[in-house]
Order: structure tokens, then C-alpha cells, then sequence
């Protein structure tokens, strides 16, 4: 990109923004809310409409390098097994102190829910069943390791109502994979995304991940060349964020094997160039959707919602995160379960909700949240949407002119509309941290790009 310079120097390849999947962001968090505010929030919640549902099921075969969610290693079902009883349990208690609530997204992520053995897996589905109803047109998504996958696992899941998987990759090449702890065949993965389509799951997602050790350009561009030809639904290519003082097992990687920041961006923009050449429509930072497919359509019509799982076009005003460490979204709020699984487990066996910590609400909260959101989803802010609430075009202006000034060229207000530019849409997280008053200086992200 020739603006790539101008991009450098208004901080691109050195600045580390949050990337807003919450405002305020985790870092944020207390220990102010607790079970009580949770199971308040929850009885809120059930008779407001539809609810979504993640489910957080922390267990792998395998620990690979790069990862840095909150996951743990085994070798032997029993403490899957175990986890899955207790996660019912939880789900059971908050049907109850909601009401009941239907569904209109489900989603199970980890670690690897494809650990669960089918049979487990059909008795976790049939406790979501009589607990939260799906809504018409409710969609159930499930995270995918084709190494940890079959087809008793995949006629399970299909049983229990599965319409999209979303496969991890990070990168077909076997030296990054080495380099990275996660040794994945492009065999394996095409054979894994065949027989779901062949189950009847026709919705695919495929996550990749760019800024990884030894990668670069030519290698990133064979991969998404094999990519193509399983053509997913969706695609979400993500910035590897090195942290080793989050997430030891990043220690397993060589920061000076890791591609710089002039690189990094080189990497995204081929990969966009590459996607968007196929027929993908850009979505967000960091998606691509093919132009059918619900997420392309959300982002067209400036329905797009972005929350702890990224982007999505679920219009729920709830998100009810349960199992270890997971985090619900309320319109009070935000709720974090313990994130040690013995911690949860505790409190579930007593028949109590885990919640940790979390944030409330205060100030204009809501409405720079949903500034950010605009933003990030949208590339543009109307300060007079209703979405943002009364006084907003007032309290958000000098925020917008502030980034009107700082970033020209990169981003422009007219009128009442904050618009980045195409040139600066890489900018973007950086861009939105300009209506974030909170204090980031001890917090540690990525790499703006």
C-alpha cells in the first residue's frame, strides 16, 4: 500500500490498542461483581427476547504454542467428563433464574469441544435443549479441531443441532506449524471439512493467523491458495499477539523468530488482497465473508455486532458465558466466571454461580461502547444515532475532532460523521481508542496491526 509510510507514522507499527471486543476492555475488570450482581443481571435478561449462549469447554489433547486462551492439558476423558456434569449443572441453574429464555445463538468454544466423546456430547446438547429453547431461526456454532474430530463426534453435534463449525488452521505450512506446537495436515483439515459438509453442515468458518514465526509473505499466500479450495463461509484472520507473561507456553516462541511490524502489515494486506480477489467480502478488521453469507449481510446493511467472540450479526442484548473463565455481556454489564477450572467447579458444586469479577455500567459507558462498536464495524460514527444514546453528539464531538485532527487523511468528520478512510482503516483500533477514557498504560495488547 502506498500509504504504508503515512501509516507508520501515525503509529501503525508501534502502538498497541485494545482490540474492543469489550468496553471497557477485560483489564478493566473488578471484583465488583459477583454472584448476586450475575444471577440479578440473568433474571433481567430472560424477559427481554432471545439470548445467546456461549459454553467454554477448556480441555485439550494437545497445548499448542501460540494460543493464549485459558485452556488446560489432558490425556484421559475422565476430567472432560466430569467438567460436562458440572457445566450442566450451571447451564440448569441459570435456565431457572432466567426464566427459560430461548436462543437465538449458541456456541461452544475453547480449548477443544471436539474432546467431548459423542456420548457426552448428546447429553450437554439435551440439558441446552430443556433449559434454552432455540429460538426460530437460532443458530448453533461449535469450534472445530480436525485433528480432534470423527465421525461419531460430527453425526453427534449434527443430532444435537450443529449449523456452522468453524475450523482451526492458523497456517498449512509444516515448518510454522512446528514452529508453533500445532501439527495439522492440509489432509487432515480438507477430510475434516468434507465430512461435515457431507453431515449437512454447510456453514464453515476457517481461522488463520498472521505475525507467526518464520512467516512471511510467499508462505502466507500458499496457505490461503489451499484455503480457497475448501472455500469456507467465513474467514477470520487474526494478528498473533505474543505475550508470554500472559500465556507461558508463549514462551515456547522466539520473539526474534517473529515477523516485525513492517512485515506484519505486509502479511495483512496480502491476505486481504487475496481474499477480496476470491469473491470475500471484507468485514470488519479482520473478517472476510463470502457476499451470501449472514456476517457479509450484517456488515451491508450496518447490522454488525462485535463481542468476545469477534464479529457476529446476532442482535441478542444478552450473551450468557458459562463454564470456566467465560464472560457474559449484559446491558448492565459484564460478568467473568473463575477462570481456574477448580475455582468454577467449586462454586458450581454448591450451587452457586463462579462469577469473579466483571464491570458495571457507569457514566457513558454504554455510549462510548457503542461509539467503539460503530467504528469497529462500520468504519464510520453518525454522533446523532439513536444507538448511542441522549447527549451523545455533544459528548463524543471533541473526541471526533480530536481524531479528525490527529489522523487526517486517515480519518475525516463531516458534519456529524466520523468516517475512516479506506487509507486508514488499518488505523482503526487506534482510532477508537480515542473514545476510551480509561487508563491503558498498565495493560499489554497487540500490535496494532
Amino acid at each position: 500500500m502506498k500509504h504504508a509510510a503515512q501509516l507508520a507514522a501515525a503509529g501503525l507499527f508501534r502502538e498497541r490498542p485494545p482490540r474492543y471486543t469489550s468496553y471497557p476492555t477485560a483489564p478493566n475488570f473488578s471484583g465488583g461483581v459477583g454472584p448476586e450482581t450475575f444471577a440479578d443481571w440473568l433474571g433481567r435478561a430472560g424477559g427481554s427476547g432471545p439470548v445467546s449462549l456461549y459454553l467454554h469447554v477448556p480441555f485439550c489433547r494437545r497445548l499448542c504454542w501460540f494460543c493464549a486462551c485459558r485452556t488446560q492439558g489432558t490425556r484421559t476423558d475422565a476430567p472432560v467428563a466430569a467438567y460436562v456434569e458440572a457445566l450442566k449443572a450451571e447451564i440448569a441453574h441459570a435456565s431457572e433464574v432466567a426464566g427459560r429464555p430461548r436462543l437465538s445463538r449458541l456456541h461452544w468454544g475453547g480449548g477443544t469441544p471436539t474432546i467431548l466423546a459423542p456420548d457426552l456430547i448428546a447429553s450437554l446438547a439435551r440439558t441446552i435443549r430443556r433449559s434454552f429453547p432455540f429460538a426460530e431461526g437460532a443458530e448453533f456454532s461449535v469450534e472445530i479441531d480436525p485433528n480432534e474430530i470423527d465421525a461419531g463426534r460430527i453425526a453427534a453435534l449434527r443430532e444435537a443441532g450443529m449449523t456452522r463449525a468453524s475450523i482451526g488452521i492458523q497456517d498449512f505450512d509444516p515448518r510454522i506449524q512446528e514452529a508453533i506446537g500445532r501439527p495439522q495436515s492440509f489432509r487432515v483439515t480438507a477430510e475434516a471439512a468434507a465430512a461435515l459438509r457431507r453431515a449437512g453442515i454447510e456453514s464453515l468458518n476457517a481461522d488463520l493467523v498472521y505475525g507467526l514465526p518464520g512467516q512471511n509473505v510467499a508462505s502466507l499466500r500458499r496457505t490461503l491458495r489451499r484455503l480457497l479450495w475448501l472455500r469456507p463461509d467465513r474467514i477470520a484472520l487474526y494478528g498473533y499477539a505474543h505475550a508470554p507473561h500472559l500465556a507461558k507456553r508463549q514462551a515456547m516462541i522466539r520473539e526474534e523468530d517473529l515477523p516485525g511490524a513492517p512485515l506484519r502489515f505486509d502479511l495483512a494486506e496480502a491476505a486481504r488482497e487475496i481474499l477480496v480477489s476470491a469473491g470475500y467480502d471484507p468485514v470488519g478488521i479482520d473478517h472476510f465473508a463470502l457476499p451470501a453469507d449472514g456476517l457479509a449481510r450484517a456488515a451491508r446493511e450496518g447490522r454488525l455486532r462485535r463481542n468476545f467472540q469477534g464479529y457476529t450479526d446476532d442482535a441478542a442484548a444478552a450473551l450468557i458465558g458459562l463454564g470456566a473463565s467465560s464472560i457474559s455481556e449484559f446491558p448492565e454489564g459484564y460478568a467473568q466466571n473463575a477462570p481456574a477450572t477448580a475455582a468454577w467447579r467449586r462454586a458450581v458444586d454448591t450451587g452457586a454461580f463462579a462469577t469473579h469479577r466483571g464491570h458495571v455500567f457507569r457514566g457513558e459507558d454504554r455510549m462510548r461502547k457503542a461509539a467503539i462498536e460503530r467504528l469497529m464495524c462500520d468504519f464510520a460514527l453518525d454522533l446523532g444515532d439513536p444507538r448511542l444514546g441522549a447527549g451523545a453528539a455533544a459528548a463524543l464531538r471533541p473526541a471526533a475532532e480530536g481524531a479528525a485532527r490527529r489522523w487526517p487523511g486517515f480519518a475525516a468528520l463531516e458534519g456529524s460523521r466520523l468516517r475512516i478512510t479506506e487509507e486508514g482503516r488499518p488505523l482503526t483500533r487506534i482510532i477508537a481508542r480515542a473514545f476510551d477514557e480509561y487508563d491503558e498504560a498498565g495493560s499489554a495488547y497487540s500490535m496494532a496491526i
